[in-house]
């Protein structure tokens, strides 16, 4: 009986091994174009800083523009607009450079304490060392939130960060 019905199992037909072979094929092309597109997004999402500049616990940014002088004497300073600095609603940013020449400016927005996205508006360049655009900052639950701005400077010697705090407070 065994036997039986080892020879009157069903074989798959040839269009039922061509669809198969066919479906792997498509997986594996899939599984290749998403690793290609996450090897060309992994430096977007994750950038390689080369400096990272101690934050001045003295400046805060919902008072007015804040600076960071490098060892060197370069200046990177920061400012948004308006303030106070809201929750949700659109912010300008403006990136002066004295001293340092960078090939992208980048605005890093990370919540302190509680994970909010990767939200890393680019800058434009208006003039030498002066670069602008807008950003948001998200949402909270809390009442009271931290907040680190890096910018992120991309230079011909790496990433440099630059990283700035202040606190907002829903109303």
């Amino acid at each position: 009986m065994a036997i039986a019905s080892l020879i009157n199992r069903h074989e798959p037909s040839m269009t039922e091994k061509v669809n198969h072979s066919l479906w792997l094929i498509a997986a594996g092309l899939l599984l290749i174009l998403l690793s290609a597109v996450g090897y060309k997004l992994w430096p977007m999402i994750n950038p390689q800083v080369v400096t990272t500049l101690p934050f001045d616990a003295g400046c805060d940014l919902q008072r007015g523009p804040c600076s960071t002088e490098m060892a060197d004497g370069q200046r990177i300073t920061l400012s948004i607009e308006p303030r106070p600095i809201p929750l949700v609603a659109p912010l300008q940013f403006q990136v002066k450079l004295d001293g340092v020449e960078a090939e992208k400016v980048f605005i890093d927005i990370q919540g302190l304490g509680m994970n909010m996205g990767i939200n890393r508006p680019q800058l434009t360049a208006q003039s030498a060392g002066d670069f602008s655009g807008e950003g948001m900052l998200p949402v909270c639950i809390r009442n009271s939130m931290e907040w680190e701005v890096s910018v992120l400077l991309e230079t011909g010697s790496g990433m440099v960060a630059v990283p700035f705090r202040f606190v907002t407070d829903r109303h």
